[in-house]
């Protein structure tokens, strides 16, 4: 029973449901718009092989219908991987795979971790084929997290230039979230980590009761206020490799 209750907890904190989700995952408004996010895209990423940058467990593989799936991940980061799925380790500067290997790159939240982006975005045009899909998410808004290994925060005019510099066209940018729900997440969280008690026992019965009426809010006051992305959790962004002349 105990493994079962595990099992669906972490289906819920990557593909947060609104039936289960929503009431006892405090970042259920910054999952829910990846994973809406993700579902988006990912039928641009199918067939042949794909290589997914910071994989740890691959909790997005079952999205991309591919030949081969390939993880790699840094050995010493902010997290342990007990329960990663990584093929190869690699040295954060050089992918341990060959000139054009791959048919599609994704990554999802990783950026935010990597201090030499522009290296790491030269790595994966080097890697991947021409006129190759790469995919990724990163935040925007978000708290610090998996310290000390977080470096930064992109807006999505950063991401253009980046991609434009490094080889790739931008062919979709989403905003994964509007304003008002930024806002209610961040209360949601604020609560989860500062608020509710220590003790686990205590904190599984009071996160829904603290935890749901903000998430219900948070998705209610975006169809009643006026809509504005300025202020948003996640860049979700697909773009492809220039051909070279």
């Amino acid at each position: 029973m105990i493994e079962f209750l595990r099992t669906i907890w972490r289906r819920e904190a990557f593909y947060p449901s609104y039936l289960i989700g929503i009431w006892i995952n405090p970042s259920f408004i910054i999952r829910r718009g990846l994973i809406d996010g993700l579902r988006e895209i990912s039928p641009f990423l199918q067939n042949g092989k794909l290589l997914d940058i910071g994989c740890g467990s691959k909790p997005y593989e079952e999205l991309f219908k591919v030949e081969e799936y390939c993880g790699i991940d840094i050995e010493v980061s902010g997290h342990n991987h007990a329960s990663s799925k990584v093929d190869k380790f690699y040295d954060g500067k050089v992918i341990p795979y060959s000139n054009e290997d791959f048919d599609h790159v994704f990554s999802s939240e990783v950026f935010e971790h990597v201090f030499n982006i522009d290296e790491l975005l030269s790595e994966t045009n080097r890697v991947l084929k021409p006129g190759g899909k790469f995919a990724f998410t990163c935040p925007f808004v978000w708290d610090e997290h998996e310290q000390p290994y977080d470096f930064a925060r992109y807006t999505s005019f950063a991401i253009e230039h980046m991609l434009t510099k490094h080889g790739f066209k931008l062919i979709k940018l989403k905003k994964s979230t509007g304003y008002i729900e930024t806002v209610m997440q961040m209360l949601s969280v604020y609560l989860y980590q500062n608020v509710l008690p220590k003790n686990n026992y205590i904190r599984i019965i009071l996160t829904p009761l603290v935890v749901s009426p903000i998430n219900i809010l948070g998705l209610i006051l975006k169809f009643i206020l006026p809509k504005n992305d300025n202020f948003y959790h996640n860049n979700i962004v697909l773009a492809e490799k220039e051909f070279s002349e």
